[in-house]
């Protein structure tokens, strides 16, 4: 009796919609499990139509295309012999489910819907989706008649129910519910279900892949059994970056474990593993605590063997210690990888950045030259796929990219944009940087544009607005400074279409913005100014992480230029100049530094502060530097620039999401944009409380 089992799980860069190139990786990740002697092969969730389709569910096209491409999976002799776990959207009973579809040789087995949504930051599934929650009930589904055809079946089991083979039994999660605390694999294996399988979308944040990763060992830690995770890669069409991550755990160990960051589309991981190595665990740590009492699972018989009767000689897996990213190592990767799928998905033929010469600009441009250093590694390593993209995007069927820096003069231009305001030293270490990573770099004078459209101005009203260091008012001195940074987003529009045409090559430019999350959480920026681009790869990550990041790449990549970029205090550069020096700082303008921003955000999204309960934390976390009144100035000059620049956040450009405590308005922080934003209530609170606290002291 053959006890040894091969599973395969993958990581698949599918893209939301795109049906022909889904079925195509799904197809391909099946021959390769085959290939490896795989009897079972999961995929990530809702693979077949992706998941980002968002309000695309609710059109009867993506069901029917869905079922089409099952149909052709179905029909396929490659996935023959082989039990193939998909994901796709079902209609049942006229309600719209997130399912699994589990088939082996032209017969599908169990339809399994889920059963807990994810319905907070990023994910809005309940908007598409009903859970199943009918406990351990099954129905029969009805299967089109396009199926029926195929499968000679007219109904198949429907609901929350587990597949019983010959030698073993396998149950379904998905995703969210490996989160939740009453997770299904805990009762599935108290009934015997020996793998659990789990199919997800789960996107990368900063710091995030153990919790997925001790998630996993943890389940089978205590219920014991073999654990296969799989996870979707890539950008399918929004702000996050799926991050793969695919795995397979026994016993509360890890012995397979695929790529986190990767530009191959599809790939996957086998592990061959003894059943009676869970048996063992588990008659060990149950024996004296055999539960008597719980719901048994509904199975499903399906007659067919993950294990074969000579697998004596097979050798099994055995456990890995897991490689975890630094948080530089994740900034160079995760948004490089998503950058890539944007460009070669756009039809673009590169991408345009201001470079400013300071810590935001010069953080996106490493990450691109990050990007251009995974082609071309991936190019080395003879991915035929990123070859042929890279050939698509700078237009010649014959190139290949030697080096990162090469690569970057094709794909990548920057352009610095001076004013009379810009010292001499930014325009400098701009320029150094654009030679270090290799970009095509310009040199743009912005004066004669912003006088044209002050001398409009004057022509209609009679008036000339001066600067306050000229006497000129707060709202003259604003106004003249967002001048600037409108200007500078027209002309970064307009080089990106055109830049390319002027050197007779042919395509258009993404423009690349660089506004960090923090200075969206205050709305330190003018609205419309070269922050409005295209994409953000740093939009959700915090100043002192790209700080961090910056020191990463000088070691990694040689970038000395940005060691000068490091020392200097960060500035918009949009007030006159003192002396020949910048007389105006980011911080001084916040009223804090950027790692207290940090902070502050945290605290708004993550901890659900308002500005009292903000107050009442922060008095002990800074105890040792600021006095309650500090405090509380700080928490009200905060809320005060949050309220006042709310609106900024619906217009902000698309960003990659790498924080927890993205303000963006879009998709996963559904605030206000108008607020009162006196918050009188609010901080007449705050003030009873410091008064409270200083009459304590004085007694």
């Amino acid at each position: 009796m053959g006890r040894k089992v091969t599973l395969a799980t993958c990581s698949l860069n599918q893209w939301a919609l795109d049906f022909d190139g889904n079925f195509e990786r799904i197809l391909e990740s099946i021959e390769i499990a085959k290939d490896r002697g795989a009897k079972y092969r999961l995929g990530p969730e809702l693979e077949i139509c992706g998941y980002g389709c968002a309000d695309h569910f609710h059109e009867s096209d993506t069901l029917l295309h869905s079922f089409q491409v099952l149909k052709k999976l179905l029909e396929s002799p490659n996935t023959q012999d082989i039990i193939c776990d998909v994901g796709m959207p079902i209609m049942h009973h006229n309600v719209r489910y997130n399912c699994r579809v589990l088939f082996l040789n032209r017969k599908i087995l169990l339809i399994r819907p889920k059963m807990m949504m994810a319905n907070h930051g990023n994910y809005r599934e309940l908007r598409w989706f009903s859970p199943w929650n009918q406990l351990r009930k099954v129905e029969e589904y009805f299967l089109p008649r396009m199926l029926q055809e195929v499968t000679g079946q007219d109904t198949v089991p429907f609901g929350d129910c587990v597949l019983s083979t010959k030698d073993t039994c396998i149950g379904t999660e998905l995703c969210e519910e490996l989160w939740n605390p009453r997770s299904p694999h805990i009762q599935m294996g108290l009934d015997g279900v020996e793998i659990f399988t789990n199919s997800s979308a789960s996107h990368h944040e900063l710091r995030k892949a153990d919790q997925r990763v001790n998630l996993v060992k943890a389940a089978t830690t205590k219920s014991g059994g073999i654990y296969l995770y799989a996870n979707q890669k890539g950008c399918d069409g929004d702000r996050v970056y799926y991050d793969g991550c695919a795995l397979v755990a026994i016993n509360g160990d890890v012995v397979a474990q695929g790529a986190q960051f990767s530009l191959n589309d599809v790939e996957v991981i086998t592990a061959t593993l003894d059943l009676e190595d869970v048996r063992s665990y588990r008659g060990e740590i149950r024996q004296p605590n055999m539960e008597s009492e719980h719901k048994l699972c509904h199975r499903v018989k399906v007659d067919f063997s993950l294990s074969s009767i000579d697998d004596v000689y097979l050798p099994t897996h055995q456990p890995i210690t897991w490689y975890f990213h630094t948080a530089e190592e994740e900034i160079s990767l995760g948004p490089a990888c998503w950058l890539w799928d944007y460009l070669r998905r756009s039809g673009q033929a590169g991408f345009l950045l201001p470079l400013s010469g300071g810590v935001d600009s010069s953080s996106t441009a490493c990450i691109i030259h990050s990007m251009c250093v995974l082609v071309c590694q991936a190019v080395d390593d003879g991915n035929m796929q990123v070859l042929e993209d890279v050939r698509r995007v700078v237009g010649d069927d014959s190139y290949r990219p030697q080096h990162p820096r090469e690569l970057c003069g094709r794909i990548f231009t920057t352009c610095y944009m001076a004013s009379e305001n810009s010292s001499e030293v930014t325009c400098r270490r701009a320029k150094d940087l654009a030679n270090q990573v290799g970009s095509t770099h310009m040199n743009i004078n912005i004066d004669m544009a912003v006088k044209g459209i002050l001398g409009i101005f004057s022509v209609v009203t009679g008036r000339l607005p001066q600067f306050r260091a000229n006497g000129g008012s707060h709202r003259e001195n604003l106004a003249l400074q967002n001048i600037q940074a409108r200007v500078r987003m027209v002309l970064a529009y307009l080089f990106a279409q055109l830049s390319l045409w002027a050197r007779g090559r042919p395509g258009g430019l993404l423009v690349l913005g660089s506004a960090n999350v923090d200075e969206s959480l205050t709305g330190y920026f003018t609205k419309y100014d070269c922050s409005s681009a295209d994409i953000n790869p740093i939009g959700g990550i915090s100043k002192t992480d790209l700080k961090s990041f910056l020191h990463y790449c000088v070691e990694q990549y040689q970038l000395t230029a940005l060691r000068s970029i490091l020392a200097a205090p960060p500035t918009a550069e949009l007030e006159p100049l003192t002396d020949g020096q910048v007389s105006q700082t980011d911080e001084a303008d916040m009223g804090m530094t950027y790692s207290e921003l940090s902070v502050l955000g945290r605290l708004r999204k993550i901890s659900k502060c308002g500005p009292y309960s903000m107050f009442c934390k922060l008095i002990h976390t800074w105890k040792d530097v600021l006095s309650p009144l500090q405090v509380a100035l700080k928490v009200k000059r905060f809320f005060r620039m949050y309220s006042v620049n709310r609106h900024k956040m619906t217009t902000v450009t698309p960003s990659y999401h790498a924080e927890s405590y993205s303000p963006d308005d879009n998709r996963f922080d559904l605030r206000p944009f108008l607020y009162n934003t006196h918050w009188d209530w609010q901080f007449r609170s705050i003030d009873n409380q410091v008064s409270q606290m200083a009459a304590y002291e004085n007694v």
